[in-house]
């Protein structure tokens, strides 16, 4: 029996597995979850052994993980869950706003990361978009966050080298993704086919040694951020190192769930 997660489609319903140490949360999450349609509860764990123990053989489509766990945290299951089923979608829940574990969660490979206090018919919804392969995560929202994390004299130098290893084309794509774009509209726009589009993306992730789109998008925008602060010391007399920036597209920040 293979441990990677199908795609849901019209016709299954979206396999979801809880991992949270409050049996009330749980108990919660399950009701809610399985009351909806298209949608069940395929099984709980109380801690991080519990989750890593039972969750490939569940073959969910998402993970619902409490950043917080009695004996580790969700983050290190994201990492360990994905690493055996690269398809998982994974949904951080937690009950803190946490800048650091927002960034952990992202460099983990999850999907999306909730407050505990979303609203109920939110958290399904969050459910159904990161089951369908979609991200939860706003990339301009995260490289502000990952700027601002950074020592004030850092450079964000790093993130333009691992771009420069990208061809024009992918670039472009990746741009596109920044935008919000799904793989339709890039096609459209680059006049490609989706086929081709997927190849590129692919490609480009495993350059860049990310996993997800929102990875890449973030690297796209931190890059594109140190740009226009050079262009600005040019612009005042004080350069430091490129005269223009990269003849790309702007990143724009979208909405979380497109992308």
């Amino acid at each position: 029996m293979s441990g990677t997660p199908t795609t849901p489609t019209a016709d299954t319903a979206i396999r979801v597995f809880l991992v949270d140490d409050h049996e009330v949360v749980r108990r919660g999450l399950c009701d809610l979850i399985d009351d909806e349609p298209g949608m069940e509860v395929v099984g709980e764990a109380a801690t991080a052994d519990q989750a890593v123990a039972r969750g490939p053989a569940l073959r969910p489509d998402v993970a619902v993980l409490d950043v917080r766990l009695p004996d580790g945290d969700g983050i290190s299951v994201c990492r360990e869950l994905r690493s055996r089923m690269p398809g998982l979608a994974c949904l951080m829940l937690t009950s803190f706003d946490d800048e650091d574990a927002l960034l952990d969660a992202i460099m983990a490979g999850a999907a999306g990361y909730v407050l505990k206090q979303i609203q109920g018919a939110d958290l399904v919804a969050a459910v159904r978009t990161v089951a369908t392969g979609q991200s939860m995560l706003d990339p301009a929202t995260t490289a502000r966050l990952m700027r601002s994390l950074r020592g004030p004299g850092e450079a964000a130098a790093p993130e333009e080298e691992r771009l420069a290893v990208l061809s024009e084309r992918e670039r472009a794509v990746l741009d596109l993704i920044g935008e919000g774009l799904t793989n339709r509209q890039i096609a459209n726009r680059l006049h490609l086919s989706e086929k081709t589009v997927k190849n590129h993306i692919s490609r480009l992730l495993g350059k860049l040694g990310v996993e997800r789109r929102v990875q890449a998008a973030v690297l796209a925008a931190q890059a594109h951020e140190h740009a226009q602060a050079q262009d600005h010391g040019q612009l005042h007399g004080h350069p430091q190192g490129h005269p223009q920036p990269p003849p790309h597209a702007p990143f724009h920040g979208h909405r979380p769930g497109h992308g």
